[in-house]
């Protein structure tokens, strides 16, 4: 299971009006990184080593995002995104990365780490799996 981990500057940046994760302005994506990621100093996509690979286009995929709101609690769900391994292996994968593409600077909002780096033979797919919801905030 991949563990859930925050930018720091996500707060700030949605404090700061950067992100709209409750209207239908700001398109949601998910990429896919092997550095590993350091919440405090990280902000940006290009803070992140996407992969490279046929199959894979830099800046990932749309997570086609949408929130609703209980009380004080505002919940994400995203539809599930599959890539797949063309025309070669992948390797060195681990990191999902969620963030803002809609924002000049395509802002971070979080990552998933696997723990290990995954490897995909040509024709695998890897599938980001949100499940019943990406985050919940409160």
């Amino acid at each position: 299971m991949a563990s859930y981990v925050k930018y720091e500057a996500f707060i700030e940046n949605l404090c700061n009006k950067l992100i709209d994760i409750f209207g239908t302005m700001d398109t949601l994506k998910v990429a896919l990184g092997s550095n590993a990621p350091n919440v405090a100093t990280h902000s940006v996509l290009t803070d992140v080593t996407q992969l490279t690979g046929t199959g894979y286009t830099a800046g990932g995929g749309n997570s086609q995002t949408t929130s609703t709101r209980t009380g004080g609690t505002v919940t994400l769900v995203s539809v599930d995104f599959v890539w797949t391994a063309t025309a070669g292996d992948w390797t060195a994968g681990r990191y999902v990365v969620y963030y803002d593409d809609t924002s000049t600077s395509k802002n971070l909002i979080s990552y998933w780490d696997y723990g290990a780096n995954f490897t995909l033979l040509n024709g695998e797919t890897f599938t980001v799996d949100f499940g019943a919801s990406t985050a919940t905030l409160a």
